[in-house]
């Protein structure tokens, strides 16, 4: 549908013309989507997720991802996120099983979760299993983020990291990182990246007492819920624009469909998170191809 709705160039075009080979490279990382119920319903998430969202993964899925972990030496990550993938009922035998496999376990949180009713255990859970803490908080202003996610989620969100904090996520020495996510609040894209990142060290530091390891900048993709916020505010047309002539081949090395294994609730397998959520099977066919297919 975003390509019959916009003028810009297919990405495969733009790629040609740079001269780029784009080319599979040995899995490193397993993400898997385990659920799309979450506990927030924010304006930009490229997975629709909200409290009336029940899909979750079943045990069944969850054991035959960790069955593939296991025998697949190149695997080093298991991204796990969501939703809210915390408050999904195979997070904590996800995160149990892979660590105990020596893999390194991330978890994609949206910080709330952590004041979720019987989450109060948590932060101490993650610590144990040294899981990596990458939160989304798309800024250090609160007004920001209200228009983005929602009347006290800031608040929510900064009482959260302070829980982190407490536990040693984000302290020096202790191995616990904390790495959080900006996303664009509006019809543009992110400010250089270092810059950025020492914003919000210095705002958060001062302002709450906050301590973090690393800030990800990520775009928001023009699917699902911001696609549909783009065509209502009739600006679809200016942020393709705008995709397309930043496009920057030095990044591709880089891109998730080279070293991802993307993984939905249902053990469907695909090559990016985002090719998920608008089901875009890898392979010439387009035909879907399950976890229980690999052998």
């Amino acid at each position: 549908e975003l390509e019959a709705q916009s003028a810009a160039p297919p990405f495969e075009a733009t790629l040609r013309r740079s001269g780029y080979k784009l080319a599979r490279a040995p899995t490193v990382v397993m993400q898997l989507n385990i659920g799309y119920y979450c506990n927030q319903a924010c304006q930009h998430c490229h997975v629709d997720s909200s409290p009336r969202r029940k899909t979750m993964m079943s045990r069944e899925v969850a054991d035959k991802c960790i069955e593939i972990v296991r025998r697949s030496p190149t695997v080093e990550v298991v991204d796990i996120t969501g939703g809210a993938p915390e408050l999904n009922r195979e997070f904590r035998h996800l995160v149990e099983e892979c660590t105990r496999l020596g893999r390194r376990v991330i978890d994609r949180c949206n910080l709330t979760v952590l004041l979720e009713p019987h989450m109060e255990d948590l932060p101490t859970f993650l610590a144990a299993h040294k899981v990596h803490v990458i939160a989304s908080l798309p800024c250090y202003l609160e007004k920001n983020v209200a228009s983005q996610r929602g009347d006290q989620i800031f608040v929510r969100s900064i009482r959260a990291i302070q829980l982190l904090n407490q536990h040693g996520y984000g302290q020096p020495g202790t191995g616990l990182r904390l790495d959080l996510v900006y996303n664009p609040t509006g019809i543009h894209l992110s400010p250089p990246r270092e810059k950025l990142q020492g914003d919000y060290k210095r705002v958060l530091g001062e302002e709450y007492g906050i301590a973090f390891n690393d800030l990800h900048c990520i775009t928001n993709m023009p699917i699902n819920r911001f696609y549909d916020h783009l065509k209502k505010e009739e600006q679809l047309e200016r942020y393709m624009e705008i995709l397309t002539n930043s496009f920057n081949v030095s990044t591709c090395d880089a891109l998730m469909c080279r070293t991802y294994l993307s993984v939905d609730p249902h053990g469907v397998i695909f090559d990016c998170d985002f090719n998920q959520q608008t089901d875009l099977h890898p392979g010439t066919e387009g035909k879907p191809i399950s976890v229980f297919d690999i052998q």
